[in-house]
């Protein structure tokens, strides 16, 4: 069954507006296509574990969300939903106060029931000329029928 293509502007102002998790972590979500997803957010006081550096728990829920999203717009085009089943991160670098992060995923494998989505958490403004990777991650996605939702 073929679903029409989402107003992307509209859906992701809309999500933006109620994903409380993301505005209590100052993230705010863009969507360049389906299956992809970006978010930027920078490290505040809150998301330290000791002076200057954040928790990791700060860098897994913004890649948890990231790839949820990514797999979210992939789905989304068929009128379903995600809820993660697992994902891994590996923490490369350690973020301190002040950075400013760019998390960005896209979907690898979208099945019938299953979405595989990857995943990396840059960091901005770097004194290098690239922006350096600071973790990667990979999640595994349900996908199930928008009408199951129970809100």
């Amino acid at each position: 069954m073929s679903h029409p293509l989402p107003d992307w502007p509209a859906l992701v102002a809309h999500y933006n507006r109620i994903n409380r998790y993301g505005q209590v972590n100052g993230m705010t979500l863009t969507v360049p296509a389906p299956g992809q997803a970006e978010y930027r957010m920078v490290i505040t006081e809150a998301h330290l574990s000791s002076p200057g550096t954040a928790h990791g728990g700060v860098l897994a829920g913004l890649m948890d969300a990231v790839l949820g999203a990514a797999a979210l717009t992939q789905a989304f085009t068929a009128g379903e939903l995600v809820s993660t089943v697992e994902f891994k991160i590996n923490y490369l670098r350690p973020v301190h106060l002040g950075d400013e992060l760019r998390a960005v995923a896209r979907v690898e494998h979208a099945g019938k029931s299953i979405v595989v989505v990857s995943g990396t958490i840059y960091r901005l403004g770097a004194p290098t000329a690239e922006d350096p990777a600071v973790a990667q991650g990979l999640g595994t996605f349900n996908r199930y029928p928008a009408a199951k939702k129970q809100l």
